[in-house]
């Protein structure tokens, strides 16, 4: 498959990688389907991990999530791949997902035999509905899923977006229905090609999903660990007290962050015989 252009950087990207600390010690290099991360003193596992950005599918960059998921390769003691995606409304689905998907196959033709997909907010959802279709494609299984965040549901359904309305400082009803809308181009949101909380989960790998508790995404991550262990799916879900969407983004600079990106590498590791 041939990799993607790289999209146009949004306005609303032009500051968001401040809200993280510069890793040290991770060299980055522009490669053919995204942006690779490669920590210092990493030995060759055979494991590494491919990331896909949050944005909305509407905004969001290799440049505006590197040092987040640069922090994580850090912490798992693995080189990365963030992945570029297509922008909405532009490139509705399923180019994201083509788009992780090339950039899947092409960390499997480098070589690497264990796997993880790490996503956060629309990227989260992205890493589900991206393995479900790989697993349609025959392609090797990843050992695992890290979701911070996960956006699962465009139907947009759950009650936390009433209930969390007042204490989340980023997203409403509203506003997700319209990213749907751009995604979703007039296909039905209950499709399980896009919506995990509406297919068949056998076979998807453990998952740790991390999500903060005053956030309106709260319900998805509940009702996809749902769904998930109906399938037999081993899930981890983190809820973190007083914290908003995607708040991992301070790594670096917030002991909550680090905690929670620390907890993902604990729990990880193992699954990669690290």
């Amino acid at each position: 498959m041939n990799p993607p252009p790289e999209p146009e950087p949004r306005e609303t990207d032009d500051h968001w990688g401040d809200l993280t600390a510069e890793p040290r010690g991770v060299d980055y290099l522009e490669v053919e389907h995204g942006l690779r991360l490669v920590p210092h003193g990493v030995r060759d596992s055979g494991a590494a991990l491919l990331c896909l950005h949050g944005g909305g599918f509407v905004s969001g960059s290799v440049f505006t999530h590197r040092k987040l998921y640069g922090h994580l390769a850090k912490a798992i003691g693995v080189p990365a791949l963030i992945a570029h995606q297509r922008h909405t409304p532009e490139q509705p689905f399923p180019a994201q997902q083509e788009d992780a998907l090339a950039a899947y196959t092409w960390l499997v033709g480098q070589g690497f035999d264990r796997l993880v997909l790490a996503g956060d907010s629309a990227g989260g959802g992205l890493a589900v509905t991206a393995t479900l279709a790989a697993r349609a494609r025959d392609l090797p299984a990843p050992a695992a899923l890290l979701l911070i965040s996960p956006w699962v549901d465009m139907a947009v359904s759950g009650d936390s977006f009433d209930t969390n309305a007042e204490r989340d400082g980023f997203f409403y009803r509203d506003v997700v229905l319209e990213l749907a809308a751009m995604y979703l181009a007039g296909r039905d949101p209950r499709d399980p090609a896009v919506n995990p909380l509406h297919a068949d989960l056998t076979g998807l790998p453990p998952t740790f999903i991390q999500v903060g508790a005053d956030e309106t995404l709260l319900d998805e991550s509940r009702m996809l660990e749902k769904r998930a262990r109906e399938f037999g799916v081993e899930v981890r879900r983190d809820v973190f007290e007083e914290q908003q969407h995607t708040f991992q983004m301070a790594a670096g600079r917030a002991p909550e962050a680090d905690d929670a990106i620390r907890r993902f590498a604990d729990w990880v590791r193992p699954r990669l015989e690290l």
